[in-house]
């Protein structure tokens, strides 16, 4: 026969059925335990915790932004005549003003 027959009700059930039925039977215990996890295991922070660390990934974010900001403004990355330090540099090694002789 191309089945096979079920231990418990007595059924004859396909391999891909049998297959599937295990596939949905991890998922079930993968979601039951990531609930156990989350529930028993895991130490959430308290609320002062979790204020604090906010207030320090805000700053820190705020001054890394100004950082890159100010590494665009010097070299050059801006909206205008502002040519930052590359610009500069490029000029020096390559005047546009001299003319071959």
């Amino acid at each position: 026969s191309t089945g096979l027959q079920n231990q418990v009700s007595g059924v004859r059930v396909s391999p891909p059925v049998l297959i599937k039925i295990k596939e949905v039977a991890g998922i079930r215990t993968y979601i039951e335990e990531t609930v156990y996890e989350l529930t028993q295991k895991v130490s959430w922070p308290t609320w002062e915790e979790l204020q604090k660390s906010s207030i320090i990934v805000l700053i820190t974010s705020v001054i890394i932004a100004l950082a890159v900001w100010v590494m665009d403004y010097v070299f050059g990355i801006w909206p205008g005549d502002w040519k930052g330090l590359l610009g500069f540099y490029y000029d020096f090694i390559n005047p546009a003003d001299v003319t071959p002789q």
